[in-house]
């Protein structure tokens, strides 16, 4: 009986996993079909341009290119040392109740639906930038990558709290043995060995910050120029095509 029901569920979820990819490679077949005209007619030279005027066949998105990377680069850098330090502090200096409170507190953040970070950067975040930098409305790349490092922080937490668990304990044993304080621990054993861990977590939070669309709708400005400053408003891809679709 027990083999049966192993060989119906090895059944299902190679089914699962047929079905997955049939419909990543349908959405990819789908992309590429409705792209060959763009081929056909040999205008992609056109997107890589600075202006987007449709009205006049400019379709430019070189500014979108480049508000995309700059705005989630930015993010990436604000959120890495946050989040490295709050995975060492729930993994590695609180592991009691403090430790396991603040994992279920960056737990919760993953919950906090796109939007209200985004009401709350309006409210807060927006102002306060603006009197900073005594100029613009504060709807700038920094506000926006301020917030989109709030986003993908938990991401960054979890996933690299998880690798620095799954450090075999003979390592951190034969640390102890050695004298190592906490802090010696962390630079010398369990970021080396979880490494690839990091590594995982950091293209998980990119692709986040990247493929993100409301942060970048609600407060990065949306203009369609490159910035030339932490204070100038900028256009990402994500909000690109939403405002496109939307107009």
């Amino acid at each position: 009986m027990k083999p049966s029901i192993e060989k119906l569920a090895e059944k299902g979820f190679f089914l699962s996993a047929i079905l997955s990819a049939s419909v990543t490679i349908l959405i990819l077949s789908f992309m590429v079909f409705f792209s060959f005209p763009l081929f056909k007619g040999g205008d992609i030279a056109a997107f890589f341009t600075l202006e987007w005027n449709p009205y006049e066949g400019g379709f430019g998105i070189v500014p979108m290119m480049v508000g995309t990377g700059i705005i989630a680069s930015l993010a990436l850098l604000i959120a890495t040392p946050f989040g490295i330090g709050c995975s060492a502090l729930i993994s590695v200096f609180s592991t009691g109740y403090f430790g396991r409170f603040l994992r279920k507190v960056v737990e919760f953040m993953t919950g906090i639906p796109t939007v209200i970070y985004g009401f709350v950067a309006i409210f807060l975040l927006v102002p306060f930038i603006r009197e900073i930098f005594k100029k613009g409305t504060g709807m700038c790349v920094l506000s926006a990558s301020i917030m989109l490092a709030l986003l993908i922080l938990p991401t960054i937490v979890l996933f690299i709290s998880d690798a620095f668990n799954s450090v075999p304990k003979n390592y951190l044993d034969a640390a102890d043995s050695l004298g190592a304080t906490p802090v010696q621990k962390l630079v010398y054993v369990i970021i080396p060995s979880a490494w690839k861990g990091i590594i995982s977590a950091l293209v998980l939070a990119a692709g986040r910050a990247v493929g993100d669309t409301l942060i970048s709708l609600m407060i990065a400005g949306n203009a369609l120029q490159i910035p030339g400053g932490l204070s100038d408003a900028a256009r990402t891809l994500t909000a690109h095509i939403a405002l496109i679709i939307a107009s």
